[in-house]
């Protein structure tokens, strides 16, 4: 899987996930995942969780870590177990930093608040995954957490580049993994 950093920052409206917008706008044709920084806001018009419209949760972030990856040949199944893989591995590398994570399905919580947000869909050609991580948690619509307010994460783009390529590699050994074993 390919990942790139993005060194512009984005404001995340919710209509970037959508089908080849990373080939689209950065190059990158087939599976890949890509970080941004830059404010998320995510009206009801944009929801892709139907859950979030009808609760009327709109989402919010002055500043936010954004991951969005699309992966093709991929169901919806299985794009949302890769979505909770990459949920474990923001959580791994938050606990390697020394911080106590609670995930909570695809969330992630650290003292009671909310740190991240995150979807996966299915387009008509592939799977899509929005993850959000707070950077800064100041205005958000619920207790929330981020990354450098509150939890000392100076160096974002380090920490992007660790989770793409984590992601990446994990993915790429489990791919490996199930062509080394004899069928039974």
């Amino acid at each position: 899987m390919k990942y790139k950093l993005i060194e512009n920052e984005i404001k995340y409206e919710g209509w970037q996930l959508s089908p080849h917008w990373i080939y689209k706008n950065f190059k990158i044709q087939g599976d890949a995942i890509v970080a941004f920084t830059g404010e998320c806001e995510v009206k009801l018009s944009e929801m892709v969780d139907i859950e979030d419209v009808i609760n009327n949760e709109p989402i919010y972030s002055k500043e936010m870590l954004s991951f969005i990856t699309e992966q093709f040949n991929v169901d919806l199944t299985e794009g949302v177990f890769r979505q909770r893989l990459l949920i474990c591995i923001i959580k791994e590398a938050l606990e390697k930093r020394g911080i106590k994570v609670i995930r909570n399905g695809d969330d992630l919580f650290v003292e009671g608040k909310k740190l991240t947000v995150s979807i996966a869909t299915k387009s008509l050609t592939s799977i899509l995954i929005h993850t959000g991580i707070n950077i800064d948690s100041e205005g958000a619509p619920v207790k929330a957490c981020g990354l450098k307010n509150d939890l000392g994460i100076s160096d974002i783009k380090e920490f992007a580049n660790e989770i793409m390529e984590n992601y990446s590699n994990e993915l790429e050994d489990i791919i490996f993994a199930s062509t080394k074993v004899r069928g039974v």
